[in-house]
């Protein structure tokens, strides 16, 4: 502890400190070493310069706080108790218990006031990256001369371990290439991990790491002296040019017996090292004290809120008045709410052109929603070409100039993209989309995943989703991950048939409100008629019958994506050899298994048992829908290199397969 601080900073201080220590003690579990170090910035953020109200966790213009190192929750919830926020004294002697809003992570938005669900690390820094980003694309889209709606800070304490992780790396490098000057992240440098000293595993400078990357940062040789952080942030606040990061010198555990030892940061202190931690401190042998001094200091938090966002609100009044139209759209996007009529732009597609991919026509969907969807937002990892994803005539994210496009160029980052786009849905305002080939959706998994946990609604685009990627092999071919997404839950997963399937595909992710992976075609597929089939009414259900031919159908060709084609094909084949069949597409598990009953026995009769099932991926999983006498045709072995049609036929994926396959169904 620093001697200059004030009698009443270090009492709020060791508040903040100490209640993390009984949260910690109380559920005999927890990270009590990360709060007793890092209690002090904090404080310093919260009480000097964080905006916010702790009365209405959602005010659009608030700054932004990610504890990144989610492992020290006790540190957050001290903090929003303290402040003022709906969570009672009495949650936080119910820590990491069933029912309580104070989980062992900080979860968004289970807790209010918690901005993003943090835990697995790097992730918080990260999806900070992606608020910033937000916040700049809307200041761009709705600031005018005079009239700065749109301007607060994102802030987050990260730690070592977020520093190590991958996905930290390649978010902080595309932060300091745009220039993200409000976004400012604590450090929290105690130099120690669970198995020890980092420099067992992490002996590099971070500060010039995070220097070449283009950030101004900013060392504070203890972390515990209120005036230098001060100091630190208000430097890191003046420069918009760069995002900055402050390295704070603390102690993990601080006060306590286990100061500066690994043994403080994933187990309570006990009750031998509490009683000595209190000591220290001079603090009451009385668990959850709070003296009232700092109670009412913490407390002005929600005078000073109230009026921070009434001073806004007012200036939104006078925003209106001038700017009646920007207004409107601004609440709206807010609101997460899509324009007026905006299914009116979805293209249609003619059955007598020529065949097309899905990834191709999801070029043309997204670049026609974009016109009247204006905060539709997004990019690829240097895909985009390729993905389909650029919005034309909407301009590049950049440093300097235009630097509120449309198009953001994430650069070979696909995990870092995946974490910075659920950052811009955290954010709200904005509908962001991340795009990459299907194979790479893996090194986004922690993303994903997230993104599910948290309920975000977030655009996935996935292109080149089967074998017919043909010549790159196996590196480049999926074969698992349709299906390990789908075991996601939260989830949907959407494989379109073709160009029509795609759009009413688009469409049904933009009006729900949870993650979406549209997973699209490189290859060329024919395209349906929509005034023949019933696409759209389908599509919104999940699943649907698309064809029957024949007569009372004898069996179920059931399809996803490119071979729906494949089972119209071989449906023909039958009819000719007098089977009647019955082709149903299946663009989206998820949304087919939310339908009533009903429904679902419409399309698949329970008395029609006999039933094959055709997808270009993993088997595992389509039993839940052809039983126990069915069938599947799919791959459950890693791809070739040969040209793409060669090696669906080598697969089995090929009308021949299908029909022979079909008809020894029937003979069983």
């Amino acid at each position: 502890m620093s001697a200059p601080n004030n009698n009443l900073d270090q009492l709020c201080i060791n508040t903040i400190r100490m209640l993390a220590v009984d949260m910690v003690e109380a559920a005999n579990s927890g990270h009590p070493g990360m709060p007793l170090g890092a209690a002090t910035m904090a404080y310093v953020l919260w009480q000097k310069f964080l905006r916010h109200n702790p009365k209405n966790p959602h005010w659009a213009d608030r700054d932004r706080f990610v504890l990144s190192a989610g492992h020290g929750s006790a540190l957050l919830y001290a903090l929003l108790h303290l402040t003022g926020y709906d969570l009672p004294l009495a949650e936080l002697k119910n820590f990491r218990q069933w029912g309580s809003k104070t989980p062992g992570h900080p979860e968004y938005p289970h807790v209010p006031g918690v901005e993003a669900t943090t835990g697995p690390l790097g992730h918080g820094l990260a999806m900070g990256v992606g608020m910033a980003l937000a916040e700049r694309f809307l200041a761009g889209q709705f600031n005018r001369p005079g009239h700065a709606l749109i301007d607060h800070y994102t802030y987050a304490i990260v730690s070592d371990g977020d520093l190590m992780e991958g996905v930290a790396s390649e978010a902080a490098s595309l932060a300091g290439t745009l220039g993200l000057g409000k976004l400012i992240y604590l450090y929290d440098d105690n130099k120690i991990t669970i198995e020890g000293a980092t420099d067992l595993a992490f002996s590099e400078d971070a500060g010039k790491r995070f220097a070449a990357y283009g950030w101004q940062v900013l060392p504070v040789d203890d972390g515990d002296d209120v005036e230098a952080i001060e100091a630190a942030i208000e430097a890191a606040r003046a420069d918009r040019e760069h995002p900055s990061l402050i390295v704070l010198h603390t102690h993990i555990g601080c006060g306590s017996p286990k100061q500066d030892s690994a043994s403080a940061h994933g187990e309570p202190l006990g009750a031998e090292a509490a009683r000595a931690t209190r000591q220290c401190f001079a603090w009451p042998d009385e668990p959850f004290h709070i003296p009232a001094e700092a109670s009412a200091c913490l407390r002005q938090a929600q005078e000073r809120g109230a009026r921070q966002e009434q001073a806004w609100q007012e200036r939104l009044a006078a925003y209106a008045q001038e700017h009646p139209e920007l207004a409107k759209a601004y609440a709206r996007q807010l609101k997460g709410l899509l324009p007026a009529d905006w299914r009116q732009a979805l293209p249609v597609f003619s059955a007598a052109d020529k065949p097309v991919a899905t990834r191709v026509a999801s070029g043309k969907v997204l670049n026609a929603l974009a016109q009247v969807i204006p905060n539709l937002v997004g990019g690829s990892a240097d895909l985009a070409p390729s993905t389909k994803t650029l919005i034309a005539g909407s301009g590049d994210m950049r440093q300097k100039g235009a630097d509120c496009g449309r198009n953001i160029h994430f650069g070979v980052r696909e995990h870092g993209m995946g974490a910075v786009v659920n950052g811009m849905a955290l954010h709200g305002g904005v509908i962001p989309y991340a795009a990459t080939f299907f194979v790479f959706s893996d090194f986004m998994r922690p993303a994903l995943r997230l993104s599910a946990l948290m309920g975000l609604k977030a655009l996935f685009i996935f292109t080149h989703d089967s074998l017919a990627v043909g010549e790159d092999g196996p590196t480049h071919q999926p074969v698992e991950q349709l299906m390990s997404l789908r075991l996601m839950p939260g989830f949907t997963v959407m494989r379109p048939a073709e160009a029509n399937e795609t759009a009413q595909c688009w469409a049904l992710a933009l009006e729900r409100n949870s993650p979406t992976a549209l997973v699209l075609t490189r290859q060329n597929l024919p395209i349906l008629d929509l005034e023949r089939y019933p696409i759209a009414q389908g599509v919104a259900k999940g699943a649907y019958v698309l064809s029957e031919a024949g007569g009372k159908p004898q069996l179920i060709l059931l399809a996803t994506g490119s071979e729906v084609s494949l089972a119209c094909a071989a449906q023909e084949k039958l009819q000719a050899a007098g089977v009647a069949s019955r082709v149903v597409s299946m663009p989206s598990w998820e949304v087919f298994a939310e339908q009533e009953q009903a429904y679902r026995d419409a399309v698949l009769p329970p008395a029609l048992k006999t039933r094959l099932a055709i997808e270009a991926g993993a088997t595992l999983g389509w039993e839940r829908w052809v039983g126990e006498q069915g069938a599947v045709i799919g791959v459950d072995r890693f791809g070739a290199s040969a040209p793409g049609g060669r090696v669906l036929k080598e697969y089995g994926l090929s009308v021949e397969n299908v029909v022979n396959r079909a008809l020894d169904l029937l003979k069983a």
